[in-house]
């Protein structure tokens, strides 16, 4: 519960902050979770790779990421997450993931802000996880000039 509170404090400061950034300067950053476990399609550290057969939220994701010109990333923990947010094009993050991957996300890769939105858990941790692509649509608007 804490975590949510901070995530949304977060959110709220980034928000208030109003950094626009140009679509080449965010990275939207995912964890391979959100494939569909048993894919035949394995995803490297971008979603290029997806068949985008709309049986997981990676098709909601190429839709974003080539609506707007963003990055999108996808990460299988903190340490390849953090060599992503490090590259020097990168100013600003919307990440999707879970309450505890973002709390220490947003720490780790401080001053470089991160929008953070929550991933929707229906079959536990870290397997089959989903995502709102309105929120993460309306985060990505949010933080581009």
């Amino acid at each position: 519960m804490l975590s949510r509170l901070f995530v949304s404090l977060n959110n709220l400061i980034v928000r208030l902050r109003r950094i626009k950034v140009q679509p080449e300067n965010l990275l939207l950053l995912v964890p391979r979770c959100l494939q569909k476990n048993g894919c035949a399609q394995m995803l490297g550290e971008t979603i290029d790779d997806c068949n985008a057969c709309g049986q997981c939220g990676v098709t909601d994701l190429l839709a974003i990421r080539d609506e707007f010109g963003i990055h999108c990333s996808v990460a299988a923990g903190g340490r390849e997450a953090m060599a992503f947010v490090r590259d020097p094009k990168i100013k600003a993050v919307v990440a999707v993931a879970c309450e505890k991957e973002l709390v220490q996300g947003i720490f780790t890769v401080f001053p470089t802000p991160v929008f953070g939105v929550l991933n929707i858990q229906t079959n536990g941790p870290c397997r089959n996880t989903r995502i709102n692509p309105g929120l993460v649509r309306e985060a990505v608007r949010s933080m581009l000039k």
